[in-house]
């Protein structure tokens, strides 16, 4: 019988605020793997990270707290947390603008998030601005916190 191999320590990047949702796997603080599905973040979470803690041993989670989608900032928030528990991995949460290059995210209808003075509020933009998300080649420099609370920015209602 075979010694048993050792999993490599590795650490993610989730962003699941937008379609796709994105998981990339970092060794060294380099990117050495990208996930990227369409399907529903409920879905997509359990069956990605059940291949990754099969193969990986997880030393951090950063991931994307907001603002985007307030459901998907909710799900994604409890599954990371139940995971910090379960397996004892470091959970840190990053602004979304860390991850699109500061660009605006879809609120709802033709609101957008943007930060502005170091605030984030919403805008309106009658054509859509162009924002897509990616994971950064490198872990260096990206600026994140164990302050892994949601962040909801939830515009307000006129009436």
């Amino acid at each position: 019988m075979g010694q048993p191999t050792q999993k490599s320590r590795v650490d993610l990047v989730v962003i699941a605020l937008s379609s796709p949702l994105l998981v990339g796997i970092y060794q060294d603080g380099r990117l050495i793997r990208k996930i990227q599905t369409s399907q529903k973040t409920s879905e997509a979470l359990p069956k990605i990270f059940a291949n990754i803690l099969a193969t990986y041993d997880v030393a951090r989670i950063y991931f994307a707290k907001g603002p985007g989608s307030f459901m998907s900032i909710k799900l994604v928030y409890i599954f990371l947390k139940t995971l910090q528990i379960a397996k004892n991995i470091q959970l840190l949460g990053c602004e979304a603008f860390a991850f699109n290059d500061n660009a605006p995210i879809k609120a709802f209808g033709n609101l957008y998030f943007v930060k502005e003075n170091g605030k984030i509020v919403t805008k309106k933009f009658d054509v859509p601005p162009k924002s897509e998300f990616h994971l950064p080649k490198r872990l260096e420099g990206l600026e994140c916190s164990d302050d892994i609370s949601p962040l909801y920015v939830l515009p307000a209602v006129k009436g």
